[in-house]
């Protein structure tokens, strides 16, 4: 066995010890719970501007670029827009592997991979930064509700034409918010591709937790996913994330579209 593969079986094996340890598990639902409490996850940033996620997460939306090689990122929910400076900065990491392999000099004005976000109240000062970011050329921003008929036509309208197709849903976290963006959304995303849902960990934690939100045990997104899954079988939960991250705000959430 050559080296590489040896170190992956290795991976693979004590990736397998962590679904059976149930103490670390338990030690880091627990951190996941007391980091929340603290506001841990507003520490951030990345390439200068806030992102609201856990490393963890921004390490596995890493991976799952590298190995999808998306032209187009979908996001709902942009905030301050750290989540959409990564994933056009991952975006950009492509063009430029892809120019290297190829012996070309990569001008990223003429690249056609972008980053689409959606929220309902992009806030000036945001919009500002993010437009005026190097990768701000990137992204394309709508405003108006994820769910709202007319923002999901943009969407599907701005979408054509791209091959490969990730979408991020990481807006209001209601049940029925996410069933709805999961209807919108999901379909666009192209076979061996994901649909990330955020915050599917809510159902996870003790009831009102979040004291100050419309979300709880019984209404966030994993309940929205479970219901989703009964009738879209062309999806599946890709069920190493947990184990591997341990610390995750999206398990149960990274939804792989079967090729």
């Amino acid at each position: 066995m050559n080296p590489s593969d040896l170190f992956d079986q290795e991976r693979q094996v004590r990736l397998a010890q962590y679904e059976r340890d149930q103490a670390f598990s338990d030690l880091s639902k627990s951190w996941l719970q007391m980091s929340m409490q603290r506001k841990y996850v507003y520490n951030f940033d990345w390439l200068g501007r806030p992102i609201i996620q856990y490393p963890q997460d921004m390490v596995a939306i890493q991976e799952l670029v590298w190995s999808v090689r998306p032209d187009l990122i979908i996001e709902t929910g942009i905030a301050h827009g750290g989540s959409l400076v990564l994933s056009a900065s991952l975006l950009a990491m492509l063009d430029l592997c892809d120019a290297i392999e190829c012996g070309q000099t990569m001008d990223p004005r003429h690249s056609q991979r972008k980053v689409i976000g959606v929220d309902v109240d992009i806030r000036a000062h945001n919009r500002a930064a993010i437009e005026g970011h190097p990768m701000g050329s990137r992204i394309q921003m709508i405003q108006g509700s994820s769910v709202a008929g007319e923002i999901m036509a943009a969407v599907r309208q701005a979408a054509s034409g791209f091959k490969r197709v990730m979408v991020f849903l990481d807006s209001m976290h209601t049940h029925d918010h996410v069933l709805a963006e999961l209807d919108g959304y999901a379909s666009l995303v192209t076979p061996g591709s994901y649909c990330v849902v955020f915050d599917t960990f809510v159902e996870d934690m003790p009831p009102r937790f979040f004291e100050d939100r419309p979300w709880d045990v019984g209404n966030n997104p994993k309940t929205a996913v479970r219901h989703w899954l009964k009738s879209h079988h062309e999806f599946e939960i890709d069920a190493a994330w947990p184990s591997k991250l341990m610390v995750t705000v999206a398990p149960d959430g990274f939804l792989r579209r079967k090729a």
